[in-house]
């Protein structure tokens, strides 16, 4: 009996996708955990492995096609034996695919555990994919208590957590807040655009991030009231310590930026000004006792924000490394869903490309976003007296619903104090 492989549902609010490219062709022998291809979701482009081993026998959806559902059959792989499944239905043509699903808060939500089976018999292969067993191997669990959830019954890392002693509180204490229901508003059709096609001009297929984002900046623009709060900010005392610890860390590889240390900044006010650190949903407030930030990274496909978890609690030097570690691959389309789902607030840095300062777009269901402007010299009062220091601009925008001005102001005034003196957040 041939097997199906399916489009897999690679995030969890992932519906379907574009079969970027694929790895194998017709006839090639793949194994357990080798590349059969390159999805792109809404979010990334990502590597999909194979679970199976065996012949690809036939590949019923072309790569370059979009709007693959979850679910479709897109190869069949000859089982034991050489055998092969029937073909599946063929995927629908580029022209009558189906239309992108009307517009989500993406809001991951935790796995269901899966429940406790029966022991399998002794002798019965258990099926699990590689990261699976990897993980089962690590903590010394028995796979043979799992019922899979994933293709044919195939254990999936989702279907250990709650499985695993312990695993249940780690679970939940990364699940995001559920998403805004009431407040969302409908999502506004698409509308032909008019333009002059006489001008010379080309034409650029747009990606499914690029769609993303789209979509959830007019959602935001839509459905959230912005207030926006300016400070400026002297930067000489946290250049100094950046000099002096990067003298100190230089054994150790690590070259922090002052992007770092604004991440860190940005953490360490969000725990004292808690009220910022909130998502409104329209009947309630979740208020957040961790400060997990966002951090805008621009990619060759748009804009993605890879979250540096636990900001406030975690040193400057682990932050430089989190961050060089994941926007390289947020460039390469290589991270993974929990990598930039989720986060309680943003950040935003335009400084290295000259820009004095801007208003960013919250990014939903956060309730803030910290955009940043370049450090320039600038006459200003030190002491009663005029002077020159670097000064840079930072504005956060705030959702009004959820964050009175006050609170915003309170935040901004707090970021602005760590700054200017650095060590408070370090110590």
């Amino acid at each position: 009996m041939g097997i199906e492989i399916k489009m897999p549902a690679l995030s969890p609010t992932m519906e379907e996708g574009t079969l970027a490219k694929w790895l194998v062709k017709e006839g090639d022998t793949v194994k357990s955990g080798d590349l059969l291809a390159e999805i792109e979701t809404d979010k990334a482009t990502m590597e999909f492995e194979a679970v199976d081993e065996g012949v690809i026998a036939k590949i019923t959806v072309p790569e370059g096609t979009d709007n693959v559902k979850v679910g479709t059959v897109i190869a069949v792989m000859a089982g034991e034996g050489g055998e092969e499944a029937p073909a599946p239905a063929p995927a629908p043509a580029k022209a009558e695919a189906a239309p992108a699903p009307t517009a989500k808060v993406e809001t991951p939500t935790p796995a269901a555990p899966a429940p406790a089976a029966a022991p399998k018999a002794a002798g019965e292969r258990i099926k699990a994919s590689p990261l699976a067993k990897r993980i089962a191997a690590e903590k010394g669990f028995d796979l043979s208590s799992v019922t899979g959830s994933g293709p044919n019954g195939r254990i999936v890392k989702a279907d250990l957590e709650g499985a695993m002693p312990g695993a249940a509180p780690a679970a939940k204490a990364e699940a995001s807040a559920p998403a805004p229901a009431a407040a969302a508003a409908a999502p506004v059709e698409a509308k032909a655009v008019w333009y002059d096609e006489t001008i010379p001009h080309e034409e650029e297929k747009l990606s499914n991030i690029r769609k993303t984002i789209a979509r959830r900046l007019t959602e935001s623009k839509q459905t959230i009231p912005h207030i926006y709060l300016t400070v400026d900010i002297r930067l000489d005392a946290l250049l100094k310590l950046r000099s002096e610890l990067n003298k100190a860390l230089e054994p150790r590889g690590v070259k922090l930026s002052v992007n770092d240390l604004l991440i860190k900044a940005l953490g360490v006010a969000l725990i004292q000004t808690p009220k910022c650190n909130v998502t409104y949903t329209g009947d309630k407030l979740i208020k957040y006792s961790r400060a997990d930030v966002s951090v805008a990274v621009s990619t060759p496909t748009g804009l993605i924000t890879p979250i540096i978890r636990d900001a406030a609690g975690i040193s400057v030097s682990a932050i430089s490394t989190q961050m060089k570690d994941l926007a390289g691959r947020a460039k390469e389309g290589k991270l993974q869903p929990a990598e930039y789902q989720g986060g309680t607030a943003s950040l935003s840095n335009m400084g290295m490309f000259g820009i004095k300062q801007f208003e960013a777009v919250i990014n939903p269901p956060q309730g803030m976003i910290m955009a940043i402007g370049a450090g320039e010299k600038r006459p200003y009062v030190i002491d009663d007296a005029l002077g020159v220091a670097t000064v840079m601009s930072a504005t956060g925008s705030f959702d009004h619903r959820a964050i009175d001005g006050a609170d915003g102001a309170e935040l901004m005034k707090v970021f602005k104090e760590l700054v200017e003196a650095p060590m408070g957040m370090i110590a």
